[in-house]
């Protein structure tokens, strides 16, 4: 039947994938169940499972970050990632799903849900990872496998082999035919399925699938070709070859179904991982491994063993103290090695081939690094999804503002998703939704004690004019001794939008000492910092004119603030306006949702610039638009609501647009209340 787990030397990473509800975790719970490396199996419901152990994760009932796990089956040693459904958290497991060595993509026997796993094989197909898809909830489907599989089908580049046919009584799935073996079994709760007789009124549907699933295998095997043109019947052990082969060169795809909690067809999917799907060795070869090399997957940071760095050894074994470089040209030194098993570590002995472990307290190595021995692997292209949320945060104790900052810079070290900068005042945190930045403001408190206010961030309107304006601009002071006095005139005038600010002087006669031109300058820009309507002051051209100057009480400060006064006067008179930030908008979306994203953007004051197909994506639109930015609050969640949680887009900055109206005079006389 195929390779024997002894022909695999060292440990299997299977990265569990899949959209958000799918029964991930469910399914980790199962297989861990199933082979017997725990007693009982966890319910995310009743927030007793191995994975998803975070406070964040049992309040919202679905994982916030990856959950690394292990097993032994038969002699075999594997190790699981079980990735974040929630695009919301997908940069969490994109290095440890990077250097698996097959994926399992988890997804609904509902056809009309297919769609949702589109992001998932897109992902592995164009990283080119090994994997399979399991139907999970096979007890509760009622729409049709074929229909299912047609619904799939589009949604990657490689072939679906169906592996199985479902065997129904009353409408309801209770067993399968294994297409390979020919043989009928059927589920049992809880334990293995029971090999039955062939069901006669299935017989001619299995022939066909059958013989579907054997024409599928010889596209790429001319021996087995010839034996079905010759209507010879092959040998099971050439199916199993080829099946194997299919998976481990990515040539097509394994569809298996089962229930996760009722725990069916778990034995089957644990055989397919053992016989099917590759090892650590082709992983190596196909990520460049010529030494010994282990890769950071994720940084965690704990109270326990502190900072833990979760990596794979590739190409070779690691033991604990040893000196190794990374790839960013550190030295440093393995810590204790740890095997992982949800929220609880065991000490290892060292890590082994394949192996996915965590290295405590090794401080110059960061995530997504190659270590070990010369040449070192290239670094693995991981595609960042666009971070478009961003939420104003500031501790509720203002004593804590130096443990905000160190325990910002470790959830940002967990998670790649997050960032953090400094715009309009205001200490920004930057991530992938809303969602997103609530759980990491959940996180800040309950792992590290910084409690958090968050809030939409300030909106950077900017003002400018409409008309040239000349105007003076006088400081006079006398208070005994020197005084002050500094008196200039100055042209205003707007610039094309975009175009910036210029200043320049065409003062005669020295009625304005060179000296104090400059101080001028800077008056005129200390005005602009904040405009008439209450914003910075952009697009606008000053040009010095003329002044008068006293040889005693004139200085750099006096002309510094006439310089203030003529220009805020000469703002006042040049018919300020307003401007507000517009954003280009890329969306991405399933062409079927196409229609009520452009009718929810209108409504948020968009402005349609193209839509057209998604290059590579059958089905799925490219939406091009503009928005203001004081309407990009809530975009992703409402985006999201319109296509069963498919689209997503990027934003960038494209222009100031003129605000005009009732709405610019809300914004003017908002900016304008007094501060709490």
């Amino acid at each position: 039947m195929g390779r024997v787990a002894g022909e695999i030397v060292g440990d299997t990473l299977i990265a569990l994938v899949g959209p958000a509800g799918a029964g991930k975790t469910s399914l980790a719970e199962a297989l861990l169940h199933t082979a017997g490396a725990i007693s009982r199996r966890g319910k995310v419901e009743d927030g007793n499972t191995i994975g998803d152990a975070s406070p964040e994760a049992r309040s919202r009932g679905g994982s916030t970050e990856s959950n690394f796990l292990h097993f032994d089956y038969h002699d075999q040693h594997f190790a699981i990632v079980d990735a974040p459904g929630s695009p919301s958290f997908s940069e969490d497991a994109a290095r440890a799903v990077a250097v698996a060595d097959l994926a399992i993509v988890v997804v609904d026997p509902d056809p009309g849900r297919a769609v949702l796993a589109a992001p998932a094989l897109r992902m592995l197909d164009e990283q080119g990872i090994p994997h399979l898809i399991f139907v999970n909830r096979i007890d509760q489907a009622h729409g049709s496998i074929r229909d299912l599989l047609k619904a799939l089908q589009p949604l990657t580049v490689s072939p679906l082999i169906a592996r199985q046919l479902p065997i129904r009584e009353n409408d309801k799935i209770t067993g399968f035919v294994d297409l390979a073996l020919e043989r009928a079994y059927s589920y049992r709760i809880g334990k293995a399925s029971e090999q039955i007789e062939m069901p006669e009124d299935i017989s001619e549907d299995e022939v066909e699938a059958r013989n579907h699933m054997l024409e599928q295998l010889a596209d790429h095997d001319d021996r087995l070709l010839e034996q079905l043109l010759m209507d010879e019947t092959p040998e099971d052990r050439r199916i199993f070859e080829d099946l194997h082969h299919e998976t481990e060169d990515n040539l097509g795809v394994s569809v298996l179904f089962g229930s996760a909690t009722g725990e069916w067809g778990i034995r089957r999917l644990l055989k397919a991982l053992r016989h099917d799907g590759p090892g650590p060795d082709v992983t190596a070869r196909r990520l460049g491994v010529e030494k010994r090399a282990i890769y950071a997957a994720k940084t965690h940071h704990g109270n326990a063993v502190g900072r833990l760095t979760i990596a794979r050894a590739l190409g070779g074994s690691f033991e604990e103290g040893e000196e190794i470089s990374t790839a960013g040209g550190a030295r440093v030194r393995l810590g204790s090695i740890l095997s992982l098993q949800g929220g609880g570590q065991e000490k290892a002995d060292g890590a082994r081939n394949g192996q996915l472990v965590g290295v405590a307290k090794v401080d110059d190595w960061k995530s997504g690094e190659w270590a070990g021995d010369a040449p070192l692997p290239p670094p693995i292209e991981i595609v960042k999804p666009a971070r478009n949320a961003r939420m104003a945060i500031a501790p509720r104790d203002r004593k804590d503002d130096v443990r905000l900052s160190s325990a910002l810079a470790k959830i940002i070290e967990e998670d790649a998703g997050l960032g953090v900068t400094q715009e309009e005042g205001q200490l920004i945190l930057i991530g992938m939704s809303d969602e997103h930045l609530n759980t990491a403001l959940q996180r800040l408190e309950q792992r590290y004690g910084v409690a958090v206010n968050g809030q939409q961030p300030n909106i950077p309107y900017r003002e400018s004019i409409r008309k040239p304006v000349t105007q003076r601009g006088r400081h006079k002071k006398q208070s005994g001794g020197h005084g002050q006095f500094g008196d200039v005139v100055i042209e205003v005038r707007p610039l094309a939008r975009g175009e910036g600010f210029r200043f320049d002087e065409q003062v005669k006669g020295g009625n304005v000492p060179k000296q104090y031109i400059p101080a001028v300058e800077a008056g005129v820009k200390d005005a602009m910092t904040k405009g008439p309507l209450g914003f910075p002051v952009v697009d606008v051209a000053v040009t010095l004119l003329d002044g008068s100057y006293h040889s005693v009480d004139s200085s750099e400060l006096a002309f510094r603030t006439a310089g203030r006064v003529a220009m805020q006067e000469a703002l006042e008179a040049a018919k300020p306006h307003l401007l507000e930030p517009m954003h280009r908008l890329t969306i991405t979306a399933p062409n079927a949702s196409s229609s009520r994203i452009g009718s929810s953007l209108a409504s948020r004051r968009g402005q349609m610039l193209g839509m057209m197909p998604r290059d590579g994506w059958e089905d799925w639109d490219r939406i091009d638009m503009l928005l203001p930015a004081s309407e990009l609050d809530g975009l992703d969640a409402e985006l999201r609501s319109l296509s069963q949680g498919l689209a997503s887009y990027e934003a960038e900055f494209d222009h100031l647009a003129d605000v005009n109206g009732a709405l610019a005079d809300r914004i003017v006389a908002r900016e304008r209340e007094p501060a709490d």
